[in-house]
């Protein structure tokens, strides 16, 4: 019987090391005596660093969780809440629905055992399928614009060729110059739409050096009156990835936001390395997260879910095609870039896979 028992503990200790959801353990007093690996993911640290530490150590705003966990142990009752939001000693914030469940011992509840299920990831996935989605639906319409611009413009910029041939007056020939010109600047616009036509060419890739790159060359752009500060994570390995497609991915954001501020302003380059990260559907073991972010004014509300799409801008002069063909790059490299803003406050997050990617 006591074997049954053994290989039943064992059992049960596997399923729970398994368990997507985090399941916490607190004691009578409050502190945290089991959490299993989707507890420590969530939480960002591992059950050796955690154990013992207060309900307040674990989480910023505790006073609602603390309040829940001593009605769990003074009732002896489940309790439930949703859409909890916690905020973790690192800045990060999570919204939860939790439940609170006594644990008895010889009639007597001697902890509370926490569930906690992430709501926004699932949202967040949700979102980050309609960016691929709207990015693959983008270049499949740019695709098909393109066939059918090219092939007349092409018959009117060769008939405008002939044209010219045939014409002795110089003040005539003028005009079909501009034909040519016009034709050739159409053709030159598709081409930046559709973006580099080229395989990548993968290789190991140190994002830092590209970032590096990318700043020395706006910060030439901009002067002194822009300030560009490096917030990088030394434990990012290496990437497989086109350099010259990141750099040109990275260095479309990080103008604009040179230029959202007037070179007047602070950038930050943020890189941090996310494990067991999902981008959409596709779950990676390692991903780099790299943030560009400006206190510039802010990017209108209006704009916010199309500022993907080509040809959208609020910038007086503007192609609208940089975040465009930004999206479109780092998407060859199985990554997304998504953007936060409010007045004081834009981050544009690229996330790329540092691993294969698991099944999700």
């Amino acid at each position: 019987m006591s074997g049954i028992t053994a290989r039943s503990s064992s059992s049960s200790e596997r399923i729970l090391e398994h368990l997507s959801t985090a399941l916490l353990v607190f004691d009578r007093e409050l502190r945290l005596s089991y959490i299993n690996p989707a507890g420590e993911m969530m939480f960002a640290h591992s059950a050796r660093h955690l154990d013992g530490r207060s309900v307040h150590e674990l989480v910023a705003n505790a006073d609602v969780m603390a309040e829940m966990l001593a009605g769990a142990i003074a009732s002896g009752e489940a309790v439930s809440q949703r859409g909890c939001l916690l905020e973790l000693p690192n800045a990060q914030e999570l919204r939860v629905n939790c439940t609170f469940t006594p644990i008895l011992e010889s009639g007597a509840v001697s902890g509370v055992l926490v569930e906690l299920r992430q709501i926004d990831h699932q949202m967040r996935i949700e979102q980050e399928e309609h960016l691929i989605a709207q990015q693959q639906a983008t270049q499949a319409l740019l695709r098909g614009l393109a066939h059918e611009i090219k092939n007349p413009l092409g018959g009117l910029r060769g008939a405008a060729q002939l044209l010219e041939g045939e014409i002795a007056d110089n003040a005539l020939k003028e005009y079909t110059r501009i034909i040519i010109g016009e034709a050739d600047r159409l053709q030159s616009l598709i081409d930046r739409m559709l973006g580099p036509n080229n395989l990548p060419s993968i290789q190991a890739v140190n994002i830092h050096a590209v970032l590096e790159h990318v700043r020395e060359l706006v910060q030439v752009e901009s002067g002194s009156t822009l300030r560009i500060r490096q917030d990088y994570d030394p434990s990012l390995p290496e990437l497989q990835a086109d350099p010259d497609l990141l750099v040109q991915a990275m260095l479309n954001i990080v103008r604009n936001a040179a230029q959202a501020l007037e070179s007047r302003g602070l950038i930050i380059l943020r890189t941090r390395v996310r494990r067991n990260f999902n981008i959409g559907t596709r779950k990676h073991r390692l991903v780099a997260r790299i943030e560009i972010i400006d206190n510039g004014p802010g990017i209108d509300e209006a704009l916010r879910g199309q500022i993907f799409y080509p040809m959208i801008t609020s910038r007086s002069g503007g192609t609208g095609l940089g975040l465009s063909i930004a999206q479109s790059l780092i998407s060859r490299h199985q990554g997304l870039i998504q953007c936060s803003s409010i007045p004081g406050n834009t981050v544009f997050t690229i996330l790329l896979p540092l691993s294969e990617s698991d099944e999700s």
